[in-house]
């Protein structure tokens, strides 16, 4: 008498991104969370501070390069993540490894980079170097915060 064997099989059909993919969605989500902040709190970096790095002015330009800005960085992130084996390991790891990323991100960019750039290209309110302002430490870690969580969801 033969037997019949039946085998199951499974496909993964979710929606699980790329890791660099992951990187670049939480990068935007991070960075409009934090652009949001920074419209209330210093309205002048986003619309005139961000387009003078480029030569450019105006708001919505700061907007778009601000939140280039935050794909950039999120493609960065995701690399870290991926390069020291720390992607895909639960969201509470990834959020606080997210805020750690958004603390470093200021303390070379915001605190160091950006005040030398705005002074080269001779933008007038150029911020002091080094530029520790307690409010962009707080958008820049609010982005982290965002980037991790947005990571971790989507690169499953």
């Amino acid at each position: 008498m033969a037997s019949k064997v039946r085998t199951r099989t499974t496909e993964r059909t979710g929606t699980a991104l790329e890791s660099w993919q992951a990187g670049v969605v939480g990068g935007i989500a991070g960075a409009i969370a934090f652009g949001a902040l920074m419209a209330v709190q210093m309205p002048a970096m986003l619309e005139m501070g961000i387009p003078a790095m480029y030569g450019l002015e105006g708001g919505l330009v700061g907007w778009i390069i601000h939140v280039s800005h935050g794909a950039v960085l999120g493609v960065v992130f995701a690399t870290v993540l991926t390069v020291t084996g720390q992607s895909q390991r639960g969201v509470v790891r990834t959020t606080v490894l997210g805020l750690a990323y958004g603390v470093v991100v200021w303390i070379g960019l915001a605190v160091i980079v950006m005040p030398i750039w705005l002074s080269v290209v001779g933008f007038p309110m150029a911020p002091p170097l080094p530029n520790v302002d307690v409010g962009s430490l707080v958008g820049h870690a609010v982005y982290g915060v965002v980037l991790g969580v947005a990571y971790a969801f989507l690169e499953r």
